[in-house]
C-alpha cells in the first residue's frame, strides 16, 4: 500500500513539472526514477521527452538502447526478480491490509448517505455529484482559471519538500535553479505550509472526492495484478531451479565421462609406448637376424663352390667371374691409389697376410686350381697390377692369392724350387699355357678362386676384422686435417663387416671423425655418407646411418649439428619415403628451433632440397608453417635462405600460391594491427596509428619482402589463368589495353589478375593507414613492391588498373572503365568518408601514390604535373588548413628519399618561392627543411640555401620565421666552410631586424644544430648570445623577458655540454654571457638558473680545476679539462691565486661531493631534457605566432 500511495504521489509530481513546463527537473527526475528502478512511474516521462513533435531527433541524442543480454545480465535480472518478488510479497500484504481499511469506511460513508437521502436539497446534491465531479474531472487543470502566486510558491515547496524526502537530491538541486522567481528557501507561515504537504493534500483530495472510490479499485486491481505477477514470478523460480538442477546434473555427468575418457587416453598412450619398445626391439632383432642371414649366405656359396669344382659350364662360368672381378679389382685399385699415404701402417698386416696365403697354396685344393688360373692371365693384364707398385691383393676382400710384385716375381723367377713348391702340379700348367714358369707366377688369377673358394672370402672377411679392430685405435692419432683420408678404410669396413654393432660402432666413428669439422671437411663426411648409402640400400642407411648422424642432434657443437641438418637433404634420397615427411621432417622442426644461426639456416636449405622427395602433399600446411617460422627469423642469414631457396621449393612443390598469399596478406595485416595505437584519445588520428616494437617492424619488413619474392610467381600464375590469351597483341605484351578492355566487360573471371589490385593494393593501403610518420623503411619496402608490379605488369596496368585504386584512397575523382562491374563497390570502398580517414590517407597513401605509383620511370611528367598541382593550386585553398599541409609536406619528404626525383621537385620548389601566396612560400621553406637529410652538400649549396636566402628577405614575417629554421637544418647537416659562411651572413640579417621573435627563432634552429655542426659556429652563436645579453632589455614584460633568457639558457647549455670549447671563448663569452644572464633573476626559470651557476662554477675553476687535477693524476694522462683548468692551462693562470697551494687541500676538494657531482659527464646528461625538446620549439613558435 504504501509503494502505491508512493506511486501516486510520484505521479502528481510528474504532471505538475510537465503541465508547468519544467521540463529540466522533469529530465532529471526521468534519469533519477530510472536509477531507482522505477520504470512503471517513468512511463509518461520516457513518452514526453522519446516524442518527436517535442523534441526532434536531430537536436538530442537518443535515448541508450537496452544493454545486450549475456550469461552475467542474466544472473543480475534473476537477482533483481527475486528481490523484486520478495519486495511484492511484502506489498501484497500491504494492500490487502489497505482494502479491508477501505472496505470498511467506504461501508461507514454508504451509511451515511443513506441517512441523510431523505432530505430533498441533500438528496438532489447528492445525486448530482457525481456527474459534478465528473466533470470537474474532465475539466483541465486551465479551467480553474491562473495560479495565483502564492498557490505556486505553495505547490512548488511542496514538490521540492517531496523530491527531497523521496531522494531525489539531484532532481531537487535542478527543480531549485529552474524556478528562478521565488526563493523555495524560504515558506512563510500559511496554512498550506504543514510537514509532508503533498501527503497532506494528496489524502485531501481523496477524501474530497468521488474519484477516491476509482482510485481504491484500481489499487485493488494493481494488486491482483501483482499478485499474478507474484505467482508467475514464484513459478519462473521453480523452472529455472529445475534447470539448475537438471544443468548440474550433466555437468556431473560430464566430469565423469571426461575423467573416463581421459583414463582411457592414458592407457592407449601406455599401451603406445610399449608397442613402439616393443618395434624398436623387433626392429634391432631384424638387424642382427639379416646380418646373421648375410655371413650365412656368404657361407653358403662358398661352400657349394666347393662342392662343384667342376662343372660343365665352366666357360661361362670363368667369364662371368673375370669380369666381375675386373671390375673390383679397379675399384680397389682406386681407393689404394688414395691410400698410399698409409702404406706403412698396411705394411704389416699385408706380410702376415701374404704368408698365410703361401701357407694355405701348399694345400692340395690350391694346388688343383691353379691350372685354370694359368688361363685367367691371358685375360687380365699383369702390368695393370704390377705397375701400380702398391700392395692390393692384400687389401682385396676376395682375391688373396697374388704374390708381392716386388719380391715374389724376381724370386719365383731365379728360384725353380720355389716355383715347383708354389706350383707342385707344374706338368699340368706348361702342358696348357706353354709358357715360362716366371712369366705366370707374377699374376695368379684362378676364377673359381676367386669367385666361388672358401678359402680366400674367410681371408678377405679377417682382412676386414682387422681393419675394423684397427681403426678405432688408429684415428686418434691421426693428425685431425689428415683424418679425412681414413674415410675409404672406414667406408669399406662399414660396408663389408658382417656383424652390425661392429658396422655401428665404425658409423659413430665416421661421424665424429673430427672433433668440429668446417665446411670442407663437412662435406667429405656428408660425401662419403651419400657414397655408403648409395652402396648399402635403404634399409641399412634408416637403421644404421642415419641414427647415428641424428645422434648429433643435441651436440654442443654446431658443426655437429650442422651435420645432421646436410643430412636430412642429402640422405633422404636413399631411404624410403615414409620415413622423408615423418621422421626426416621432425629433425628438420627440431633443428629448425636451433639456437645456433647456421645450423637454421642449414635447416632451411635442406628443406628445401628435401620437399620434391616428398611423395604425398598431406604435411603441406606443417611445411608452410616452418617456412613462415623461418622466414620471420632474428637473424637476416635465415630470412634470406628461406626467401630465396625455401619459399620457391613450396611453391613448385605444394602449387599452392593463393593460399600463401592470403596467410601473407594476415601476417602483415595482424603484425601492424596487434601493436598498441600511438594514443589512446578515441576517434584521433593517432588513435589509428600503431606503435610497431622492434619484432614487429622485422616481421614487417620480412613480409613485404616475401610478397616482392612472390610477384614473379603472382605474374606467371596471372599469365597463365588468362582467359584471353588467343587475342594477337601487336605489342607483344599481354596485359596491353585491348586484354583490359575484355577484362572490364565482365563476362568471365579471372581471380589470379584480380587478387593484385583488389586484395593485395587493399591490405597494403590498410598497412600504409597504420604506419606512423617514421616508419619510412616499411613505406620503402611498399613502394619498392609497388614499383615492380608496375614494371611486371606494364604500363597500361599502371596507368588503368593502379593509378585509379590509389587516386580513389586518397580521395580523388578516378576512371574506373578498366574495372568489371562487380568489382566497382569494393574499389569504391576505400575512399575515406571522415575527416580522420581523409588525414590518415594524406598521411598513409599520398607518399606512396608519389613514390609507388607515379613515381615509376615512366610517368616522371605525370609525377610532376600531380606534384605541381597538389602543392601549387593546393596552396591557394584558404580552407586547407596547416596540419594538411604538413602532411603534404611529409609527402614530399619521403619522395626525395628517391634521388631520382629531386631535380623535378627543386623545379616545383622554386616555383613556389618566387611565388607571391604566403602560404605557398611558407610551405616551400618547410619542404626545403624536411628534404636536407635527403641531400649532399652540392645540391644543397646550388638550391637549397639560395631558396633560402630569398626567403629569408621576404617582408612577411611568418615567411621570414619558416626560412630559419630551414637554415637550422642546413646547419646541421653539413660542416662546408662555404655553407657555414652563408648561414652565419644570413643570420646576421635576421638579428639585424631586433625582433624579439627573430632573435629567439635564430637562437633556437642554431642550437639544433651545436652537436654536428663546425667550430666556428658554435663560437659565431656563443659571441651573439654574449652580444645579446650584453644589450639591456627594454621590455617590461615578464614573460617576453623570460622567453628570451630561456632561449639564451637552452643555448649556453648545450654549447657547454656538446661542445669543446677554447679557453678564449670561455673567458671571453661563455662566462659573461653567463652573468649577463644571472643579473635578471625574475627573468630566469629556477632549473636554468641552477643549471648556470654550475656551469659557471666548473668553467670559472675552484674545486673542478683540483678535481680534474686528481683524476688525471689517478689515470696517468693529459686530460682535457686538466690542460684548461691546471697550473699551466689557459684558464689556470687567471685563476692561479685563488686555488689553494697544498696538494693535501687539493685532493680534499676533489674528493667533496660537490666536486663529485660537476664533472662534464653530469653536464652533458643534464641537457638531455633541453635537447630533447628542440624538435618542439620550431612548431612552438609557429603556433605562437
Amino acid at each position: 500500500m504504501m509503494d502505491v500511495e508512493r506511486s501516486s504521489l510520484c505521479n502528481c509530481v510528474v504532471n505538475f513539472l510537465l503541465e508547468e513546463n519544467y521540463l529540466l527537473t522533469a529530465f532529471e527526475l526521468l534519469h533519477e526514477l530510472l536509477d531507482d528502478g522505477r520504470d512503471a512511474q517513468a512511463i509518461r516521462l520516457k513518452e514526453f521527452f522519446s516524442d518527436p513533435s517535442h523534441f526532434p531527433p536531430d537536436q538530442i541524442s537518443r535515448y541508450n538502447s537496452l544493454r545486450v543480454l549475456d550469461p552475467q545480465s542474466l544472473l543480475e535480472e534473476k537477482e533483481a526478480i527475486e528481490e523484486k518478488l520478495a519486495l511484492s510479497d511484502y506489498e501484497l500484504r500491504l494492500a490487502q491490509e489497505d482494502i479491508v481499511k477501505l472496505k470498511t469506511e467506504l461501508q461507514r460513508k454508504e451509511d451515511l448517505t443513506q441517512d441523510k437521502s431523505s432530505e430533498p436539497s441533500v438528496s438532489n446534491h447528492v445525486n448530482h455529484a457525481p456527474e459534478i465531479h465528473r466533470q470537474k474531472r474532465d475539466a483541465p487543470f486551465s479551467d480553474l482559471g491562473p495560479l495565483k502566486a502564492n498557490e505556486r510558491k505553495d505547490l512548488n515547496c511542496t514538490v521540492k519538500e517531496y523530491l527531497l524526502i523521496a531522494g531525489y537530491r539531484l532532481t531537487a538541486m535542478t527543480f531549485y535553479e529552474e524556478v528562478t522567481d521565488q526563493n523555495l528557501d524560504v515558506w512563510e507561515n500559511s496554512p498550506a505550509s504543514v510537514p509532508d504537504a503533498l501527503r497532506h493534500y494528496y489524502y485531501q483530495y481523496l477524501s474530497s472526492t468521488s474519484e477516491a472510490a476509482e482510485e481504491k479499485i484500481s489499487m485493488i486491481r494493481e494488486n491482483d495484478s501483482l499478485k499474478e505477477a507474484n505467482e508467475s514470478l514464484n513459478h519462473e523460480k521453480l523452472c529455472l531451479m529445475k534447470n539448475k538442477e537438471l544443468a548440474e546434473g550433466q555437468i556431473n555427468a560430464l566430469t565423469k565421462s571426461l575423467e573416463a575418457t581421459q583414463k582411457d587416453l592414458k592407457d592407449k598412450e601406455n599401451l603406445t609406448q610399449d608397442l613402439k619398445q616393443a618395434l624398436e626391439n623387433q626392429r634391432k632383432e631384424l638387424n642382427d637376424c639379416r646380418a646373421e642371414i648375410t655371413s650365412l649366405k656368404m657361407h653358403i656359396e662358398g661352400s657349394s663352390s666347393l662342392q662343384n669344382p667342376v662343372a660343365a659350364n665352366l666357360d661361362s662360368t670363368q667369364s662371368q667371374a673375370i669380369e666381375s672381378y675386373k671390375e673390383e679389382i679397379k675399384s680397389l685399385q682406386m681407393e689404394i691409389e688414395r691410400l698410399k699415404a698409409e702404406k706403412t701402417n698396411i705394411s704389416d698386416l699385408v706380410d702376415s697376410s701374404c704368408g698365410d696365403k703361401e701357407a694355405i697354396q701348399t694345400e692340395e685344393k690350391v694346388v688343383e686350381m691353379d691350372e685354370n688360373r694359368t688361363q685367367i692371365s691371358h685375360h687380365i693384364e699383369p702390368a695393370e697390377v704390377v705397375d701400380s707398385n702398391t700392395l692390393v691383393m692384400p687389401v682385396q676382400t676376395f682375391d688373396n692369392s697374388t704374390p708381392k710384385p716386388e719380391e715374389n716375381l724376381p724370386e719365383s723367377s731365379m728360384n725353380p724350387s720355389n716355383s715347383t713348391d708354389g706350383f707342385p702340379d707344374g706338368r699340368n700348367l706348361s702342358q696348357q699355357e706353354e709358357k715360362p714358369l716366371s712369366e705366370d707366377s707374377g699374376l695368379h688369377l684362378n676364377s673359381e678362386n676367386l669367385g666361388s673358394e672358401p678359402v680366400p672370402e674367410n681371408m678377405g672377411l679377417a682382412t676386414i676384422q682387422i681393419l675394423a679392430d684397427a681403426l678405432p685405435k688408429i684415428v686418434p692419432y691421426v693428425l685431425i686435417n689428415h683424418r679425412e683420408e681414413l674415410l675409404p678404410l672406414i667406408m669399406c669396413a662399414i660396408e663389408r663387416h658382417p656383424d652390425s654393432s661392429t658396422r655401428d660402432s665404425l658409423t659413430h666413428t665416421l661421424f665424429n671423425l673430427i672433433k668440429r669439422p668446417d665446411e670442407q671437411q663437412r662435406r667429405i663426411i656428408m660425401d662419403a655418407c651419400v657414397s655408403l648409402a648409395k652402396n648399402v640400400g635403404e634399409m641399412r642407411t634408416e637403421t644404421e646411418l642415419l641414427p647415428q648422424c641424428w645422434e648429433q642432434i643435441n651436440h654442443t657443437y654446431e658443426e655437429r649439428r650442422l651435420l645432421v641438418a646436410q643430412s636430412c637433404g642429402e640422405l633422404a634420397e636413399f631411404v624410403r619415403p615414409e620415413i622423408r615427411d615423418s621422421l626426416i621432417l621432425s629433425i628438420v622442426q627440431q633443428l629448425i628451433e636451433d639456437p645456433a644461426t647456421v645450423v637454421r639456416e642449414a635447416a632451411a636449405h635442406n628443406l628445401a632440397l628435401l620437399l620434391p622427395l616428398f611423395p604425398l602433399m598431406d604435411k603441406y600446411f606443417k611445411v608452410e608453417e616452418l617456412m613462415f617460422q623461418l622466414a620471420c627469423d632474428p637473424s637476416g642469414v635465415v630470412v634470406e635462405t628461406a626467401l630465396k631457396e625455401l619459399l620457391p621449393a613450396i611453391i613448385n612443390w605444394g602449387n599452392k600460391l593463393d593460399h600463401i598469399l592470403r596467410v601473407l596478406l594476415s601476417h602483415i595485416l595482424g603484425s601492424a594491427q596487434r601493436c598498441p595505437p600511438l594514443s589512446g584519445v578515441e576517434g584521433s588520428v593517432e588513435s589509428h596509428l600503431r606503435v610497431l616494437g622492434e619484432q614487429e617492424r622485422w616481421n614487417l619488413d620480412v613480409s613485404l619482402r616475401m610478397l616482392a619474392k612472390l610477384l614473379p610467381f603472382i605474374h606467371q600464375k596471372a599469365i597463365e589463368t588468362c582467359p584471353f590469351s588467343s587475342v594477337s597483341e601487336s605489342n607483344g605484351t599481354l596485359l596491353s589495353s585491348s586484354i583490359l578492355e575484355l577484362y572490364a566487360g565482365g563476362h568471365v573471371e579471372w581471380p589470379a589478375f584480380e587478387w593484385v589490385h583488389v586484395d593485395c593494393f587493399s591490405g597494403l593501403l590498410q598497412l600504409a593507414c597504420l604506419l606512423p610518420q617514421k616508419e619510412d623503411n616499411l613505406r620503402n619496402r611498399i613502394t619498392k613492391f609497388l614499383l615492380a608490379v608496375s614494371e611486371c605488369f606494364g604500363d597500361s596496368y599502371l596507368i588503368h588498373i593502379m593509378l585509379p585504386v590509389f587516386l580513389i584512397a586518397i580521395g580523388d575523382d578516378a576512371d574506373l572503365t578498366f574495372f568489371p562491374p562487380n568489382i566497382h563497390s569494393r574499389i569504391k570502398g576505400l575512399r575515406p568518408r571522415t575527416a580522420v580517414a581523409e588525414r590518415l590517407a594524406i598521411l598513409g597513401v599520398l607518399p606512396l601514390l608519389l613514390a609507388g605509383v607515379l613515381g615509376s620511370p615512366g610517368k616522371r611528367q605525370q609525377l610532376a604535373d600531380y606534384l605541381r598541382k597538389l602543392l601549387l593550386e593546393g596552396a591557394t585553398k584558404e580552407s586547407r588548413s596547416t596540419t594538411h599541409n604538413m602532411d603534404i609536406v611529409n609527402a614530399v619528404r619521403f619522395l626525395c628519399t628517391f634521388e631520382e626525383h629531386h631535380g623535378m621537385i627543386f623545379n616545383i620548389l622554386w616555383e613556389m618561392v618566387v611565388s607571391s601566396n604566403i602560404e605557398m612560400k611558407i610551405s616551400a621553406a618547410n619542404i626545403l627543411k624536411v628534404i636536407v637529410p635527403y641531400i649532399d652538400a652540392k645540391v644543397a649549396s646550388t638550391h637549397v640555401l639560395p631558396a633560402l636566402i630569398t626567403l629569408g628577405s621576404d617582408q612577411n614575417l611568418n615567411v621570414k620565421y619558416a626560412s630559419i629554421d630551414a637554415f637550422g637544418a642546413v646547419a646541421q647537416h653539413f660542416k662546408n666552410d662555404m655553407i657555414v659562411d652563408k648561414i652565419r651572413v644570413q643570420m646576421d640579417a635576421f638579428l639585424e631586424d631586433g625582433s624579439l621573435e627573430a632573435t629567439i627563432a635564430v637562437v633556437r634552429s642554431l642550437v639544433v644544430a651545436v652537436p654536428h655542426t663546425t667550430e666556428r659556429l658554435r663560437d659565431y652563436l656563443l659571441s651573439k648570445i654574449f652580444q645579446l645579453t650584453n644589450t639591456p632589455v627594454s621590455s617590461t614584460d615578464v614573460m617576453r623577458r623570460r622567453q628570451r633568457a630561456n632561449a639564451f639558457c637552452e643555448a649556453i647549455r648545450a654549447l657547454d655540454a656538446t661542445a669543446d670549447l677554447s679557453a678564449n671563448s670561455i673567458r671571453d663569452f661563455l662566462l659573461p654571457t653567463i652573468q649577463n644572464l644571472l643579473k635578471d633573476p625574475d627573468a630566469l626559470d629556477p632549473a636554468h638558473k641552477e643549471a648556470l651557476e654550475i656551469i659557471l662554477k666548473e668553467r670559472s675553476g675552484g674545486t673542478f680545476e683540483a678535481l680534474s687535477k686528481v683524476v688525471g693524476a689517478h689515470l696517468g694522462i693529459a686530460s682535457s679539462v686538466t690542460s684548461f683548468f691546471g697550473e699551466s692551462g689557459l684558464l689556470g693562470k687567471k685563476e692561479i691565486t685563488e686555488l689553494p697551494t697544498e696538494p693535501v687541500e687539493a685532493l680534499q676538494s676533489a674528493a667533496s661531493p660537490a666536486a663529485a657531482e660537476d664533472t662534464r659527464f653530469m653536464r652533458i646528461m643534464r641537457v638531455t631534457d633541453m635537447l630533447r625538446g628542440k624538435g618542439k620549439n620550431p612548431e612552438e613558435t609557429h603556433q605562437n605566432q
